[in-house]
């Protein structure tokens, strides 16, 4: 396939090359489709006479030059986007001119027109491997090369790049400028970066490190560069001291860049961010602390990423769980949001970590990725937040000082150098005098997650007259791993739900026995992994599951363990061990007590979606009435202008379906109902709108009215979903047109369509869809980028359609078309949502009988 490249291919290539350098020279003013690029890369061979290959993709080559020897442009092969080069002598140059196309689809270079003033904006991503689509280049992590960039571009435009520009503006002609960015130090082709455009600019410095932040000049008025600067300052005095090494690159800018297909991205000195973090509407403290976070761990990458970079894709695992765990360490250490910054931490991470490894696709956090195509669908829940929570772990184990320690050997000894997960291992065994072989076999190198129950009998008095830890992994997977845990034990009380008792201990094998515990009287509530200690699913016994449903979920007094407790029902609940209408009920019951925002906003996620995937279908419609019911009462009885009155209005909007609701929503869109304190901003309006769409109260004239007011990009994305929401059988087919026609919609909107499209509403009028996905799904995955066949593939999988005959389907499919292993994981994938949703239908309906 174009651009997949092999690891053996890329191990070959850095056996035979060193490259130095390049020097790149990009026109941006020849046209709207492409632009002039030529290329100078400066490399030596081991081996003289030898042939390699540079990846230039889907370009126009004119010209190719080796060692002042032309070479013929018609060895290019576009369908792979491969020029060979050779023969080789010791010392090389390479020149390459041609015209490379922009893109739509968030990869490469991508290009952008404002609505709203019909300005244009540019901006790279090259994760994994997309530096190609911008300039010719060895485009694997592991031949790093310093890199100088030249940009012609309208004068009147921002140009940003990994390096401060040593000209502001050169003169070319009229309207016409120059920029040119001095050589960076050593990194990887795919950090290195270029965004161009008329962004507005906000400058600052902090400890002799220039600062920027960029927005489209059309969001200028909602950038809170303030916050961003605080965050960023707090950031690099915290990585500064325990990294004992000053951030290695001269500036460091930060862009919000349009239609980013990512949450950002670490380009050396040159981070880009999704837009949608400048806030042109009011949001919960949830998502800037998300923000935040998302701040932190790109910061991060510029030492572990940056610096120092895996050698090849295989190790992406701990490029991103480092940052991650990072990232939250210096949240929780260094911002406003403290220890708390730990509960989102079990709350949101740890959840996306253990759906993703009880999926067929379950790997090892150390994976094996034999191409590029592999790692681009790996960019995953045991990729990120497994391997948070198993370095989480390991820091416990090690002691975090020595964990830090190891950190600081580990750059000193590889910086600008490419690494493996051995050698930082290494230096974590001398710092912390442990052998990690063993630890590293046990959670790196194996897959799935166990389950820890309490098991315990009592006295007549109540007391425990033994107490063990049973630890559970299925016959796929059986691997049984040494757990570090706490034991809490939490009784009712007038001053809340509270922790009596605490025990920590190693969990080793099939049962461990607690002996501390025997003849403790048993509380309301036992918590195993108290503290959030080890990474395990954990179960609650029956007395603790009725003490949190009985109303003691809102009893807790501290955050944490409140937030274990709704992720070990949420995981009983998808793994058919709590009933479905229970767990919802739970939420209902318990939801108006949880003070923490973004622990709010993931339980009524759930709920939404427990009652639409997983609800027995003759229970579905009184389940959603329920929810619906009781989201309408907090909304109105919260208090005004918080956090949890917009959270529960946004959540309300999602569920409301009886005439009564969908007219108090409404009410609320054209004001003749108000909420004390509730702004009806631009993008509340388009929330209440989809609602109003999806339950068939408005149509095509009222996308068309909102779409006027808000004539904007995220407007457009927003009239795009609507559009895709409208309950007719013609909107369905011509949604399906545009989504399934190549081209037809930039990558930002593709992803906006599909949420609208695939509403849980309309299952019977996505019915045909499911057939027509099946005929479709093989010409996309290879006819189109990868990122948007990867949308295509997991957002249009039949997945509302929760029936065997899904399952039959995709198993057809796969026997009759052997899709590529990527392709095949993603409908696995799928399947097994199918068949997870079942079985917790059977739940839900079994305690009806």
């Amino acid at each position: 396939m174009a651009g997949n490249l092999t690891r053996d291919e890329a191990r070959e290539r850095a056996r035979l090359l060193n490259v130095d350098s390049y020097a790149v020279e990009l026109d941006l003013t020849t046209g709207d489709e492409t632009f002039d690029c030529v290329t100078l890369i400066r490399f030596t061979c081991h081996e003289p006479g030898a042939h390699t290959f540079v990846e230039f993709a889907d370009a126009q080559v004119r010209e190719v030059t080796l060692n002042g020897v032309a070479l013929d442009p018609a060895s290019y092969d576009r369908a792979t986007g491969r020029l060979p080069v050779g023969p080789l002598e010791e010392t090389n140059e390479l020149r390459v001119a041609g015209a490379a196309s922009y893109m739509r689809t968030g990869e490469g270079l991508h290009r952008f027109v404002d609505p709203v003033d019909g300005e244009v904006y540019l901006h790279s991503q090259f994760e994994t491997a997309d530096a190609h689509r911008m300039y010719p280049c060895f485009d694997q992590p592991d031949l790093k090369a310093e890199f100088e960039l030249t940009v012609v571009a309208p004068d009147h435009w921002e140009a940003v790049s990994n390096s401060a520009p040593d000209v502001e503006r050169e003169p070319v002609r009229e309207g016409v400028a120059r920029w040119h960015f001095p050589a960076t130090p050593r990194i990887s082709t795919y950090i290195t970066a270029l965004c161009a455009g008329p962004y507005h600019k906000v400058t600052s410095e902090h400890d002799g490190i220039p600062l920027g932040v960029y927005c489209r000049r059309s969001l200028a008025e909602h950038l809170d560069a303030d916050n961003i600067f605080e965050v960023t300052r707090q950031g690099f005095d915290f990585f500064h001291r325990v990294f004992g090494r000053r951030y290695p690159f001269g500036k460091y800018d930060q862009l919000f860049v349009p239609e980013f297909n990512a949450g950002a991205m670490e380009n050396a000195g040159c981070v880009t961010f999704l837009e949608d973090y400048v806030f042109r509407s009011r949001v919960t403290d949830a998502v800037v602390e998300r923000r935040a976070e998302t701040i932190l761990h790109e910061m991060a990458h510029m030492w572990f990423g940056d610096l120092v970079t895996m050698r090849w894709w295989d190790d992406l695992w701990l490029n991103e769980s480092f940052a991650t765990y990072m990232s939250v360490l210096c949240q929780a250490e260094a911002t406003r949001w403290g220890q708390g910054a730990w509960t989102t931490f079990a709350n949101v991470e740890k959840a996306w970590a253990y759906r993703q490894d009880q999926l067929p696709s379950t790997h090892p956090i150390a994976a094996d990725i034999p191409d590029i195509k592999a790692v681009e669908v790996n960019f995953d829940g045991i990729t990120y937040a497994k391997g948070a929570s198993v370095l989480k772990q390991l820091v416990a184990y090690v002691g975090l000082e020595n964990f830090l320690a190891g950190v600081r050997d580990y750059f000193d000894r590889h910086a600008w150098q490419n690494t493996s997960l051995g050698d930082l291992l290494t230096a974590l065994e001398e710092t912390s005098g442990r052998d990690l072989s063993a630890w590293s076999k046990e959670w790196l190198e194996t897959s799935w997650v166990n389950t820890l129950r309490p098991d315990f009998e009592v006295d007549a008095e109540g007391n425990f007259t033994s107490f063990a830890v049973l630890q559970e992994a299925p016959a796929e997977y059986p691997t049984l791993r040494s757990h570090r845990v706490a034991i809490g034990l939490y009784d009712r009380t007038d001053a809340g739900l509270v922790r009596r008792s605490r025990v920590e201990l190693d969990v080793i094998g099939a049962r461990t026995s607690v002996e501390e515990l025997a003849g403790q009287r048993q509380p309301d509530l036992v918590l195993i992994n108290d503290d959030d200690l080890t990474y395990a699913k954990v179960r609650l016994d029956e007395r603790s599951l009725q003490t949190l449903v009985s109303g003691g979920i809102a009893e807790f007094t501290e955050s944490l363990p409140r937030a274990l407790c709704w992720s070990a029902a949420w995981d009983m609940a998808r793994d058919a061990e709590m009933a479905t209408r229970d767990y919802v009920r739970l939420v209902t019951s318990g939801i108006g007590s949880v003070k923490d925002i973004t622990v709010l906003q993931t339980v009524l996620r759930q709920a939404r979606l427990a009652v639409q995937q997983y609800a027995d279908p003759a229970w579905r419609e009184t389940g959603l009435a329920e929810l619906a019911t009781a989201l309408r009462s907090l909304v109105e009885e919260a208090e005004p202008g918080s956090d949890h009155q917009l959270a529960f209005v946004n959540a309300f909007a999602a569920v409301a379906s009886s005439d009564d609701d969908l007219a108090f929503l409404a009410g609320l869109l054209d004001g003749s109902r108000t909420l004390p304190g509730l702004t009806v901003d631009a993008d509340l309006r388009w929330t209440l709108l989809h609602g109003l769409v999806s339950g068939g109260r408005a149509g095509e004239a009222e996308i068309d009215a909102e779409l006027e007011r808000d004539r904007t990009a995220s407007g457009e994305r927003s009239a795009a979903s609507c559009r895709a929401a409208i309950p007719t059988a013609e909107a369905k087919a011509e949604t399906w047109r545009k989504l399934t026609t190549k081209g037809e919609l930039t990558g930002a909107t593709f992803r906006s369509t599909v949420g609208g499209f695939m509403d849980p509403a309309h299952r019977d009028l996505l019915e045909p869809y499911a057939a027509k996905f099946f005929e479709t799904v093989g010409e996309v995955w290879t006819g189109w980028t990868s990122d948007t066949a990867q949308n295509f593939a997991v957002g249009l999988y039949p997945a509302l359609r929760i029936s065997t005959d899904t399952i039959e389907m995709t198993e057809s499919y796969i026997a009759q078309a052997a899709p590529s292993a990527a392709l095949r994981r993603l409908l696995l994938e799928g399947s097994d949502g199918i068949r997870r949703a079942l079985r917790a239908q059977e739940k839900d309906r079994s305690v009806a009988l």
